[in-house]
Parts: structure tokens; C-alpha cells; sequence
């Protein structure tokens, strides 16, 4: 099968592309490496480096994708909060560009990469997709948009679509200067000497989701006859403060544990439900977050 992966050299992604290839489809990848690298694209790719505001109707034309992946995104909420324009131009101007280009070209599926941002602070724990989604981020704002386009065009022009919601995700790959994942930077932090700061009590939680189960749920969803909204998660919560001194452990190297002051606004616990998902397809996580850990720190130690 063709399939197009936007993203596809970056940490979720990349792992996406391996996947695909290793079932034997035919895949071609989108990304302006702006957070991607070239080293973690798949040599069996075919790589277009562009972003995805770009016009692409060349890459549709020539490859003509059955099913689109995307992951092609701006993810950082806090400079979303800076800067909403350039978030939105990226996310949602960039996103319809993918919908219309396979809409031209007969694509029928479109699996997107979404986020628990989407839901606001006033949800119930572990929170399900029944919440109502009242996001406090211009980031979180544009992927629940992405997803009322998806709907749209399903309903208009009957493009499938599934929607994956990811908790915090981490794992090999993940650049600890390009996307805010807390486990990539205090692992980089710590094994490069520097000091990471706790913001806040780090008394905060979340639900932290291992890559290799993200690829799991997207294979899941692609191979089986599925449409919609399912959250991928965990279900269980981990505090900073605990994520902290797992990772000191794992890299046996004598760290300060130092505080620094709470981001404006930021939420005190967030934990997604996956039972949708896994009533649906099956889906459930194989890690658990000590596991995930080992793993994600062996594979930093192994680039210094």
C-alpha cells in the first residue's frame, strides 16, 4: 500500500515509517526536519523534505497515498501561548492542506497524531473521550480543530479518519531541544552534566506513554476497520518529582534535585483512559513507565 507519513523523521514518526516498512508498504515521507533528523529516517523511505504549508500537490500526484499518517505538527504548547499565529498556521492551515491534497488525489484514510491538551482542566481522572473538550492552549485549540476538519471532510467527501490522543509520550528519538518532553530533558540534561529544574512542587502528574505502544495503537487502528476519536494512554500516573529520581537511578549519576518556579497555568494532574481503544482494537500498553525508562535511557547513553 502507498502510504505518506507527514513527520516522518521525527521521534513519533520515524518509529511510525520503521513499522510500515516492516510490514512491506510502500512509504514516503513529508518532514522540513525542523525538530526531525535525517538520521532517523528510514533508508527505505521516500523522503520530501517540505513543510507541509507548502504547496505538495506534486508529492500527492506522484504518490498517490491510500492512507495518510500524520504527525507533521508545531507541539510546543508553551510557545503556542507566544506565538498562536505561527501555531495555527502550522497546525491547522497545514493540516488542511493535507485534507484537501487528499481529497484531490483519492486518498481514503487519514490517521492524525492528537494530544490530551485537547481536554481541558474540569474532566474527570482517568479522563475518556465522553469529556467535553475545552482546551487552555492555543496548541490544544488547533489539534480539536484538526479533528472537527476530519469530521467534516469524512461527512462531505467520506475520507476516513481516526484521531489518537497520546499522554505524554517518550522514548528513544525524542529531541529533548526540539519537543517538550520532560523525560528528554532531564535524561540530556543529566547525562551531559547539566542540572534539570522541577518546576514547581513537581508534585504534578501525568500519564507517561512509551513510543513503542504509540506505534502499537497506530498499527492497530490503520489494519483494523476503525473511525473516530480513541485516547492512547497508560491510565496510570506518574509525579515529576518520582519521574525525576527514576531517571537519577537508571543513569547512577549524583544529581541535585532543584526546584524551580510553576509555568503560569499549568494542570496539576492529567491522566487519560485508554478503555475505548482497548474495547475497539484490542490495544493496551505493553510498558510500564520502569521499563520504558531503561529503555529510553539506554538509547541516550548510546549517543553520547
Amino acid at each position: 500500500m502507498n502510504i505518506l507519513v507527514t513527520g516522518g523523521a521525527g521521534f513519533i514518526g520515524s518509529h511510525i515509517v520503521d513499522a510500515l516498512i516492516d510490514k512491506g508498504h510502500k512509504v514516503s515521507v513529508i518532514d522540513n526536519l525542523s525538530s526531525g533528523s535525517k538520521n532517523n529516517l528510514n533508508p527505505k523511505a521516500i523522503f520530501y523534505k517540505r513543510n507541509i504549508t507548502d504547496d505538495i500537490s506534486d508529492i500527492f500526484e506522484k504518490v498517490r497515498p491510500e492512507v495518510v499518517f500524520h504527525l507533521a505538527a508545531h507541539i510546543d504548547l508553551r510557545e503556542s501561548v507566544k506565538n498562536p499565529i505561527f501555531n495555527a498556521n502550522s497546525n491547522i492551515i497545514g493540516s488542511l492542506n493535507i485534507l484537501e491534497n487528499m481529497r484531490k488525489f483519492g486518498s481514503k484514510k487519514i490517521i492524525l497524531s492528537s494530544t490530551s491538551a485537547t481536554y481541558g482542566d474540569d474532566v474527570r481522572l482517568p479522563t475518556t473521550e465522553s469529556e467535553n473538550e475545552n482546551p487552555n492552549s492555543p496548541y490544544g485549540i488547533t489539534k480539536l480543530t484538526v479533528e472537527k476538519y476530519m469530521q467534516f471532510y469524512k461527512k462531505v467527501y467520506g475520507i476516513d479518519f481516526v484521531s489518537l490522543r497520546y499522554a505524554n509520550a517518550y522514548g528513544p528519538r525524542q529531541n529533548p531541544k526540539g519537543e517538550a518532553g520532560v523525560i528528554a530533558i532531564f535524561t540530556d540534561k543529566i547525562l551531559t552534566g547539566g542540572q534539570p529544574i522541577i518546576n514547581g512542587t513537581g508534585e504534578q502528574t501525568r500519564d507517561y506513554l512509551y513510543v513503542k505502544d504509540i506505534v502499537k495503537a497506530n498499527m492497530l487502528v490503520f489494519e483494523k476497520n476503525v473511525s473516530g476519536i480513541f485516547n492512547v494512554s497508560t491510565d496510570v500516573e506518574t509525579s515529576v518529582n518520582d519521574l525525576f529520581r527514576k531517571i537519577v537511578e537508571l543513569t547512577k549519576l549524583r544529581v541535585k534535585e532543584v526546584h524551580g518556579p510553576a509555568p503560569p497555568g499549568e494542570r496539576m494532574r492529567s491522566c487519560l483512559s485508554h478503555e475505548k481503544i482497548k474495547e475497539r482494537v484490542g490495544w493496551e500498553p505493553n510498558y510500564n513507565i520502569d521499563k520504558g525508562l531503561k529503555e529510553t535511557v539506554e538509547w541516550f547513553k548510546s549517543r553520547k
